[in-house]
C-alpha cells in the first residue's frame, strides 16, 4: 500500500458514499426542519450590521428610498413619462432587483463566508442558503417600506386604467389582483434558493466566479427593464421596436422582476412570465440537486 501525505487526506473527499439524490434531497428537507436556526442567523446579521446605529435598519429604506426617487425623476424625464405611474414602476423594480442582487452577489459567496460554521456545526448545507435568502427577504421586507410611500402619495392614478408611453395597450390599474404578488414572491425565493445552492457550490470550487458576476451584474442591469420599460423602444424605434422588445425578453431576468412588479403597480399581468419563471424553476433546481448530490460532501474541503 502507497503512503499518503497528509495534504492528499485533507483533500480527499469522505470514504462513505454520499453521492445519492436521497442524500441531495435530505439536505433541504433538514435545512427546513432547522429553519429556527437559519431564522435567528439571519435576523441576527441584520441586528449585527446595524449595531450601534441610532436609526439601524431604516437605513435600508432610507437608501432605497432616496434611489428609487432619484433615478425615477431622472428617467421619467428622460423617457417623457408621467411620474405619478412611472415613479412606482421604478421604485418596485428597483426593490425586486435589490432582493435578486443580493442573492446572486451573496449566493457565490455563502459558503465560502460561513467557512468556520460549515467545519464546527454539524447542520445541512442549505441551511447557509436559507440563512442568507431568509436576511435578503428581510431586506425586501423593509424596502416594501418605500413601495407604501409611493402607493399612498400615487394612490389615485395607480387606482385606475392609465397607459405608459410607448405602450400599445392600457394597464388596469391595481385591483384584487394585486393579491398575484404573493404566488409571484414565493416563487422568486424557491428560485433564490436553487440559485444560491448552485453559484454557492460552484464558486466554492472556482474562486473567479464571484469576481465576475461582480464585474457584469452592472451591466445585466442597465440591460434589464427597471429604470425602463420595453413599451419605451416603441417611442425611440417610431413604432418599429418589436424585435428588440423580443430580445429584450430573452432576458430571464426581466420575467422574474416583473412577475412580482406588474400586481403591485397594476400592470397587465402576462401569462408568459409565469411559464418562464417556472421553466426557470424546474430546471435549476435540477441542476441546484445535481451539484448538491455530486458536491455536497466536498464543500467542506473546499472553503
Amino acid at each position: 500500500m502507497q503512503p499518503t501525505s497528509t495534504a492528499d487526506r485533507a483533500e480527499a473527499p469522505p470514504a462513505s458514499n454520499s453521492r445519492t439524490f436521497a442524500r441531495a434531497f435530505a439536505d433541504v428537507r433538514d435545512a427546513w426542519q432547522h429553519r429556527e436556526l437559519w431564522g435567528h442567523l439571519g435576523w441576527q446579521d441584520i441586528k449585527q450590521r446595524y449595531r450601534r446605529s441610532v436609526i439601524g435598519p431604516l437605513w435600508i429604506t432610507i437608501s432605497m428610498g432616496s434611489t428609487a426617487l432619484a433615478l425615477g425623476l431622472l428617467y421619467s424625464t428622460l423617457f417623457k413619462q408621467d411620474l405619478a405611474t412611472f415613479l412606482p414602476y421604478v421604485t418596485v423594480g428597483f426593490i425586486v432587483w435589490n432582493f435578486i442582487l443580493g442573492v446572486i452577489t451573496e449566493g457565490t459567496d455563502v459558503f465560502i463566508a460561513n467557512e468556520g460554521l460549515i467545519k464546527h456545526l454539524p447542520a445541512p448545507m442549505t441551511v447557509h442558503v436559507l440563512r442568507m435568502v431568509w436576511r435578503q427577504l428581510l431586506f425586501f421586507a423593509h424596502n416594501l417600506a418605500v413601495y407604501v410611500v409611493v402607493l399612498i402619495v400615487f394612490f389615485p392614478a395607480l387606482t385606475k386604467p392609465y397607459h405608459m408611453e410607448g405602450d400599445t395597450f392600457t394597464h388596469p390599474g391595481i385591483t384584487w389582483n394585486i393579491l398575484l404578488v404573493i404566488p409571484a414572491m414565493a416563487l422568486l425565493v424557491v428560485n433564490a434558493v436553487w440559485v444560491a445552492l448552485l453559484f454557492g457550490i460552484i464558486s466554492t470550487r472556482f474562486r473567479d466566479i464571484p469576481p465576475v458576476i461582480n464585474s457584469f451584474i452592472n451591466l445585466i442591469f442597465f440591460m434589464t427593464p427597471i429604470v425602463w420599460h420595453t413599451g419605451v423602444l416603441n417611442t425611440v424605434t417610431n413604432g418599429e421596436g418589436n424585435w428588440r422588445i423580443l430580445i429584450a425578453e430573452l432576458n430571464p431576468l426581466y420575467h422574474f422582476v416583473e412577475l412580482v412588479r406588474a400586481p403591485l403597480i397594476g400592470h397587465v399581468q402576462s401569462w408568459h412570465h409565469w411559464v418562464v419563471v417556472g421553466a426557470f424553476t424546474i430546471g435549476g433546481w435540477a441542476l441546484a440537486f445535481v451539484a448538491l448530490r455530486n458536491y455536497r460532501a466536498r464543500v467542506s474541503y473546499w472553503v
